[in-house]
């Protein structure tokens, strides 16, 4: 079978039993079916209080055993089909495909271009056929083609993921599981039939139970309406912005970090077979950043923006000094301490992965949560259009442009992100302040009012007792 199942298809499958046209919930109040979550019926089978911690632990061991590997194995076969371009770059590439002037960053931008245009149903036949013919690309024309493609088919998993994501793990469980896969490295392949396949691992009873670990987060679970007024309260919130900026900028440095990492090396003097191996530490670096502040961010509360800002300062620093240090007349000087801060810069990759749970986490609606995770990847891939675009061929082997605009943007991330805490914090604190009129703290009539107007698909801005993960 070509065609991979829908995600949001295969979710419904899984997690979620036909609605009447209404309902009626707690108040004896009718709701209209489209307003609730797909998984409400499930949801209301389960009460919070009883449920068993043990079983809710086993039901956590299944979601992973299950769902984990596969997103894990898809970022690194993904990292390996994007990043061959970068590894040939230095292999005769180049020359092989007649590229000339910026011919080679605009083979990596356009593939971004690709990306920007969302195809619901990839296949997996087209995705194996155009990684399969890049070898046979043999001038700038087929290869822009080829990779425009390629981002095509591919465009659908990075925003899906983040809705995997929120569906299946709470809120203090998101970003170890994220940055599991996420250090697997690069962008998401395609993996359709994810949940179709979690649909039959899960028993009824496991199933309730995963409903209702989820519905703690008080963002419901899924949607299939479409609904307006969601829309422009996307566009309206600053969260959707400041993340959006954020996107940009912290892809900008990205193309150093993949695909011109080996020309890099080859600026520094390095041979051939060093910019390969001299790699591999920065990847380490890469793996065991993300992994450690997965951990962090889930084992302390409200400690993601706390990580992020340690991430992004490392590496305005190390960007700073690939600015400042003499490089000489030949670009080979001081290449060594070059290199270590090249490595260091893989630290990037910390704050945009936790960036991903400030969506899966911190916005409820299922509408608006779609639509700012399209922004969000939205900015991502022009991040990455741009970033090539500053290794001016002419420069070579300085790339004075390319640096600056690296330090650039990682200081515009580190900011954006300043700001974003300060926001989330406002707000959370002004709601504290709110709901102790009404008593001492949060009570538990309001969290589970919280949670059944998170099952009503109702946003974090309209659902007064959503706190914000910080």
């Amino acid at each position: 079978m070509n065609e991979k199942p829908n995600i949001e298809a295969a979710q419904s499958s899984a997690l979620s039993t036909p609605l009447p046209s209404s309902v009626r919930v707690e108040g004896d109040s009718q709701v209209s079916s489209k307003d609730l979550d797909d998984a409400y019926e499930l949801y209301r089978r389960q009460d919070a209080a009883s449920l068993d911690p043990r079983e809710a632990r086993q039901v956590l061991r299944t979601i992973d055993r299950h769902i984990l590997p596969l997103l894990m194995g898809t970022y690194m076969l993904q990292y390996l089909d994007k990043s061959t371009v970068n590894f040939a770059s230095v292999f005769g590439l180049r020359e092989g495909t007649n590229l000339h002037g910026q011919d080679y960053s605009w083979s990596l931008s356009i593939f971004y271009f690709g990306t920007d245009v969302y195809f619901e149903r990839p296949t997996v036949i087209f995705w194996g056929t155009l990684t399969i013919t890049t070898p046979a690309c043999k001038n700038f024309t087929g290869l822009a083609v080829n990779r425009f493609l390629l981002g095509c088919f591919e465009s659908v998993v990075n925003p899906g993921f983040v809705l995997v994501l929120s569906m299946w793990w709470r809120q203090d469980e998101q970003p170890m599981r994220l940055t599991t896969y996420y250090c697997m490295n690069g962008i998401a392949g395609v993996c359709g039939g994810l949940l179709g396949y979690a649909a039959r691992f899960l028993s009824e009873r496991q199933r309730i139970v995963a409903v209702e670990r989820v519905a703690m987060n008080r963002q419901g679970v899924k949607n299939r309406h479409f609904k307006t007024y969601q829309m422009w309260q996307c566009l309206r919130d600053p969260k959707t912005w400041i993340l959006f900026v954020m996107s940009i900028a912290s892809q900008i440095p990205n193309a150093a970090q993949s695909s011109f990492t080996s020309i890099i090396l080859e600026t520094f003097g390095f041979d051939v077979l060093q910019t390969q191996y001299l790699q591999i530490p920065g990847n380490v670096v890469q793996f065991c950043s993300l992994l450690l502040s997965g951990w962090i961010s889930s084992r302390f509360p409200n400690m993601r923006c706390a990580v992020m800002l340690v991430g992004n300062l490392i590496c305005v620093a190390c960007a700073a000094a690939l600015v400042s240090l003499p490089v000489g007349q030949d670009a080979t000087e001081n290449r060594w301490r070059r290199l270590v801060a090249l490595w260091l810069c893989s630290f990037g990759s910390v704050g945009f992965s936790l960036s991903l749970t400030m969506v899966s986490s911190n916005v409820a609606g299922y509408t608006k949560k779609q639509l700012t995770g399209a922004f969000l990847f939205v900015g991502y891939c022009i991040g990455n259009i741009i970033g090539p675009q500053t290794f001016i061929e002419t420069e070579a082997p300085f790339y004075t442009s390319a640096y600056i605009a690296i330090l650039i943007g990682y200081i515009v991330k580190t900011v954006m992100l300043i700001v974003l805490y300060l926001y989330m914090w406002t707000v959370n604190r002004k709601r504290d302040r709110e709901a102790a009129i009404y008593g001492s703290g949060f009570s538990k009539e309001q969290e589970k009012e919280a949670i059944e107007r998170g099952m009503q698909d109702v946003t974090e801005l309209d659902n007064k007792g959503f706190r914000y993960v910080l």
